[in-house]
């Protein structure tokens, strides 16, 4: 195992992006009832976090086959340690109510590649 802050140096020197991120795998711990009634106040709270700047990516997770929706979601979010990041997560009111439980690690952005198309008379972004 190497600890963490000595991998994202090796990462950096090497010249890979090393952009930490958190992820939380949020998980049905109750009825999908729970989970739906908790959905208008979660959404609202991904709204919030999206406009604080804190919310990079967020969305529901289909099950191991890929056909079928099982209630999970994963959320990528910013934060300055583990402890804030926890403390996001924990406000989540999915995770407040109970209805979902979760998982939280950091993660280590490295390659990858994002397009953005902006449209400049209509104002549309695209995210390719």
């Amino acid at each position: 195992m190497v600890a963490w802050t000595d991998y994202k140096n090796t990462a950096r020197e090497r010249g890979a992006l090393a952009l930490e991120l958190f992820v939380v795998e949020s998980t049905p711990a109750k009825t999908a009832d729970s989970v739906k009634a908790s959905l208008p106040d979660h959404l609202a709270y991904q709204r919030e976090l999206e406009q604080l700047g804190v919310l990079v990516l967020a969305g529901p997770l289909s099950d191991s086959s890929g056909e079928n929706m099982a209630g999970s979601g994963l959320i990528i979010f910013r934060a300055a340690s583990m402890s804030e990041a926890t403390e996001v997560a924990l406000n989540d009111p999915m995770h407040v109510s109970g209805a979902r439980s979760f998982t939280l690690r950091k993660w280590l952005v490295n390659e990858g590649s994002l397009s953005i198309n902006v449209g400049l008379s209509t104002g549309k972004a695209v995210l390719a």
